[in-house]
């Protein structure tokens, strides 16, 4: 069975740039919206079984009208395709409120056809789906669905229930996940492949920035439950960064062994910030047979990319000509976001040309000067003079001094320093 997965679409961020004057749509969500349009094609073109989408539609659960029409017009293309698609619902599609409508409610409520919403863990059997697979699906829960359905499952008469950790909460809770998917698959047809969707955080997964996944506030997978071997194909969403976590993921380094099944995280559709600037995007195309998975990673090739530079300034030689050198050439910059952080002596202040700067990265689609001037507050003491010599408000003078104070500031201090320290000085008015 040919299957297509992709996650986090967040197509509403547009966190930079301006408003397309043709279509009235932020040039950001274009981005995300041509990601989109490449994987809804595909799925059509290639003419896959079944699309999985592993949650996180928007960036909340409150998207404007607007782009629920932009996000409506693709997911219905599937649905006119005869394409069975199921939209898993993620932590930015959920209220935190219990009983609130998620951000996808209305294919749920108007029970669109070939579109499956899971808001809630389910087994989909190959006569509900009308494909010969089976799929297990594992919403984010909140932590207000997380403490009721702890209250509701033996403990609603326990007071200690409201006074217990998180940590005790999420350990019940994934021991409860864990006992239910085993359940689902005792229940299914072991001649069927069996894919396991989920938008949770799983052990050993990697954040943007090699940040590792610890058990903390939020609801953690073991390894052994997204890893049975009993599982086909596990379809994760929520971490952007585009990993396996049971084999080789995209990078064509990676020498890793094949593994059953694989527990693939696509990542975003495209770059949200600049913690995901080094990240390449991808959807999966996946081939599922029962004990056997072929994967394949489609690369995203038209994403915006972000450029992300450091810049030390330690001396006053040629200053623009370094911020230059540093900064990638005119045919990278264009249309790409890019960041400069330039760390300077505030003595530097004056010779850094912001004007000249600006116009050599003017073909960016836009650009981020963000200037930290340094302070150099290390109090210097005169030959001979000891620190244990000086007076409460000759060592506050000196600091004044190091921290580059206004003379007429560092007067005006000085005076109300000597009235506090010298209450009956009355020479302060």
């Amino acid at each position: 069975m040919r299957l297509l997965h992709f996650a986090d679409a967040h197509i509403d961020m547009a966190n930079y740039g301006r408003h397309d004057p043709e279509t009235g749509l932020p040039f950001r969500v274009l981005d995300f919206l041509k990601s989109l349009d490449t994987i809804v094609n595909t799925a059509i073109d290639e003419k896959v079984e079944l699309v999985i989408f592993a949650g996180d539609a928007y960036k909340d659960r409150t998207p404007s009208p607007t782009f629920q029409r932009e996000w409506g017009k693709r997911i219905m293309r599937l649905s006119a395709a005869k394409i069975p698609t199921i939209l898993l619902i993620g932590n930015h599609d959920l209220s935190p409120a219990l009983g609130r409508a998620h951000a996808l409610q209305e294919f749920e409520t108007l029970q669109v056809p070939y579109l499956r919403v899971i808001s809630r863990p389910q087994l989909l059997t190959a006569r509900e789906l009308g494909i010969p697979a089976q799929v297990i699906g594992l919403p984010w829960i909140s932590r207000s669905g997380l403490m009721a359905a702890l209250v509701s499952y033996e403990n609603r008469d326990d007071p200690k229930t409201d006074q217990m950790a998180p940590k005790e909460i999420f350990t019940q809770i994934e021991d409860r996940l864990s006992d239910l998917v085993s359940n689902y698959l005792e229940e299914v047809d072991p001649t069927l492949p069996v894919i396991l969707t989920a938008h949770a955080s799983v052990q050993g997964a990697i954040f943007g920035g090699e940040r590792m996944v610890m058990l903390g506030t939020d609801l953690v997978l073991p390894g052994s439950l997204v890893k049975d071997t009993r599982l086909d194909y596990v379809a994760l969403g929520h971490i952007h960064k585009p990993q396996n976590l049971n084999g080789p993921g995209p990078d064509p380094q990676d020498t890793s062994a094949y593994q059953h099944p694989p527990v693939i995280y696509p990542g975003s559709i495209e770059r949200v910030d600049f913690g995901e600037a080094r990240d390449n995007k991808y959807f999966i195309i996946a081939d599922v047979e029962h004990g056997k998975t072929k994967v394949e990673w489609r690369m995203l090739k038209e994403t915006r990319p972000f450029i992300e530079t450091y810049l030390k300034l330690e001396n006053t030689d040629d200053i623009t000509g370094k911020v230059k050198a540093i900064l990638p050439n005119a045919r990278k910059i264009k249309d790409a976001i890019v960041k400069l952080t330039l760390e300077y002596p505030r003595d530097y202040e004056s010779l850094i040309n912001d004007a000249e700067i600006r116009e050599y990265a003017s073909t960016a689609f836009e650009f981020h000067l963000l200037k930290r001037p340094q302070s150099e507050n290390r109090v210097r003491l005169d030959p001979g003079q000891n620190i244990a010599s000086l007076s409460a408000l000759e060592l506050l003078e000196k600091y004044w001094q190091a921290s580059h104070t206004a003379d007429n500031d560092m007067e005006v201090l000085q005076q109300l320093a000597r009235q506090v320290l010298n209450p009956q000085d009355s020479s302060f008015e």
